[in-house]
């Protein structure tokens, strides 16, 4: 990557430190080389990568607010059953919950006037964590506990195995079928 490849404003490589300066072109391939590969992104220059990911993190990633979004999953909407099904303090609950609420993540709906209760219901970019929390439920199945406290079944019988596949071509999702390119 040469100089003109690099963002004087952070002084990372222009759309995560990856591409040319054209469309959502990838650096170019050495000939006779595939296309970029994720592991490429490891050789840009350092600075803080502009990402998806830590902005989806500044929102979701606090032990307290997956738990809260995975027990509203659950149908659990009172705020006195979450704080009892995640352990979390009354305090840091409600602000947690406020976060997701202003995020727009979580909806609160009035139950009670007197005195004044709320549920709280996942909105529609609630629901759509659905597939994140599975994998996350997955993936500390198979490395974090020694016994997974529940496992789910699908309509059809079957144990539910998460499996990453392209929409358009049907194959599987792996990081080395992955090639970064830019996004204007």
């Amino acid at each position: 990557m040469d100089a003109a490849d690099v963002d004087a404003g952070t002084g990372t490589g222009i759309g995560s430190g990856i591409g040319t300066a054209t469309g959502t072109d990838v650096a170019p391939a050495a000939a006779g080389c595939p296309p970029a590969a994720l592991g490429e992104m490891a050789g840009v220059p350092i600075g803080v990568r502009p990402c998806s990911i830590a902005a989806a993190l500044e929102i979701l990633g606090e032990r307290w607010s997956l738990l809260a979004v995975r027990e509203m999953a659950y149908g659990v909407h009172t705020f006195a059953k979450i704080a009892g099904f995640t352990g979390a303090s009354r305090d840091i609950l409600a602000d947690r919950l406020r976060k997701l609420e202003q995020a727009g993540v979580v909806e609160r709906r009035p139950y009670s006037e007197h005195p004044p209760r709320f549920e709280y219901h996942l909105t529609r970019a609630g629901l759509e964590l659905f597939p994140l929390m599975m994998a996350l439920r997955e993936w500390g199945d198979r490395w974090a506990v020694d016994v997974p406290s529940v496992e789910f079944r699908h309509t059809c019988g079957e144990q539910v195995r998460l499996e990453m596949r392209c929409e358009h071509c049907g194959d599987p999702v792996t990081r080395e079928s992955l090639t970064p390119s830019r996004v204007r």
